[in-house]
């Protein structure tokens, strides 16, 4: 076996020109398709991870049909014993309870609707970096009895810190919800449909304030690794029997998934498309590779070498061409993936507004990880194995007479 790799080998540097015009077409197309897909990937970490922290969480835990109904009627107890063995589940890195309902907001003759969510201020900043958005006023605290408001809804009602707005709404079990409650902070959220709508109060006044006693509606769990997600999902399902619901984030939000799903599979089809062009490549080196060694082949087979071992040298040469290609793409990728990796590329103008828009910075990330670089290897060596078809094709039917007449 040895000798027919080396015998592949030399062959293809007996015409050197074309062994290196060949191979930079790999090496091009394979940094180009890794560049593209790491941009790809990274995006959706990002978009996942993103969303998942601004709300949901990667897993989700509430009282059965309570994400259907929305009710706070559907709440379950908050349990700390329960959350503290969740926290000890692997991979697991923050349990954040919430309590979350809806109430009328008023202030002089100007009445809003607004989301009202119960938290535990230091949990919450972890996972959704509240704090950082706060632009007048100051942070809860878990004991304080204001509110903090979104800025768009504080400009609808007209107020500032210090001013107390009414809160009406119903509470467990249909109790009226109601008082008037001192704003403490205003947040600033980038998605408007967040800055024209989020009251926050401390979970102990929220629970207070809606008659609900020690209960929450969601407990949202925050991993380390999204790859690990189902393994996470078990342990977590363990701890809960059938009155409670536990959702992975792609249960909670199907439309992220779906576009996602549609964003891949374009991004599959310029893959593909970029790959039969080296396909054709490859081919059209190894199809000339053969048609030049026509009267070489007859004579090697006429003095006694059996085509199979002549087939197997031509499988050598294609997947070494390629091979070339490959690897020396994936080494100097390697290096210039894992610097974007760490520094994104920061994106201006409408882009940036854009993404602005949907609450997410204007970054372009870029995902380094393994399966990149096996799944464009693997790609590239079966488009080589479906070239190579062709010598072997060619040498079974080859007549030594007539291809040394040539």
């Amino acid at each position: 076996m040895k000798t027919y790799f080396q015998l592949a080998w030399r062959n293809l540097w007996r015409n050197k020109r074309r062994t290196i015009i060949a191979s930079a077409s790999v090496f091009f197309a394979v940094m180009l398709a890794l560049v593209m897909r790491s941009m790809q990937e990274g995006s959706y970490d990002y978009m996942v991870d993103a969303s998942v922290s601004m709300y949901t969480g990667y897993i989700q835990v509430h009282a059965k049909d309570y994400w259907d109904k929305r009710s706070i009627d559907k709440s379950m107890e908050y349990d700390q014993t329960k959350i503290d063995e969740i926290n000890k589940i692997e991979h697991v890195t923050l349990v954040n309870p919430r309590l979350e309902s809806f109430s009328l907001i008023s202030y002089g003759n100007v009445t809003k609707v607004a989301s009202i969510v119960g938290i535990v201020p230091q949990i919450e900043n972890k996972m959704t970096k509240l704090k950082s958005k706060l632009v007048s006023g100051k942070y809860l605290t878990k004991d304080s009895k204001g509110l903090m408001i979104a800025e768009g809804l504080a400009k609808l009602l007209n107020v500032e810190v210090g001013d107390s707005v009414v809160l009406y709404g119903q509470g467990y079990h249909g109790v009226t919800a109601a008082g008037q409650i001192p704003i403490a902070g205003i947040v600033k959220f980038t998605l408007p449909s967040l800055n024209n709508s989020m009251v926050y109060l401390g979970l102990d006044y929220a629970q207070w304030f809606f008659a609900t006693d020690n209960r929450i509606t969601t407990l949202s769990i925050m991993i380390d690794r999204a790859d690990e997600i189902n393994t996470v999902y078990t342990e977590v399902s363990k701890h809960f029997d059938n009155k409670y619901e536990v959702m992975t984030w792609s249960e909670l939000m199907p439309e992220l998934v779906q576009s996602i799903e549609v964003d891949n599979a374009g991004g599959i089809i310029m893959l593909g498309i970029l790959y039969v062009i080296i396909g054709f490549g490859i081919f059209g080196t190894v199809m000339m590779m053969t048609a030049e060694r026509t009267r070489e082949f007859g004579i090697l087979i006429s003095v006694g070498m059996k085509k199979w071992r002549l087939s197997l040298v031509s499988l050598f040469e294609s997947v070494l061409l390629s091979f070339i290609g490959v690897v020396a793409g994936v080494i100097v990728t390697i290096p210039l993936l894992y610097y974007m990796h760490l520094n994104p590329i920061r994106l201006t103008g409408e882009m940036a507004d854009m993404m602005l828009k949907f609450g997410l910075d204007p970054i372009m990330p870029f995902r380094f990880a393994a399966n990149i670089f096996v799944d464009q290897f693997l790609t590239v060596l079966v488009i080589a194995l479906i070239s190579a078809l062709y010598p072997l094709s060619y040498i079974r039917k080859l007549q030594p007479v007539s291809a040394m007449r040539k």
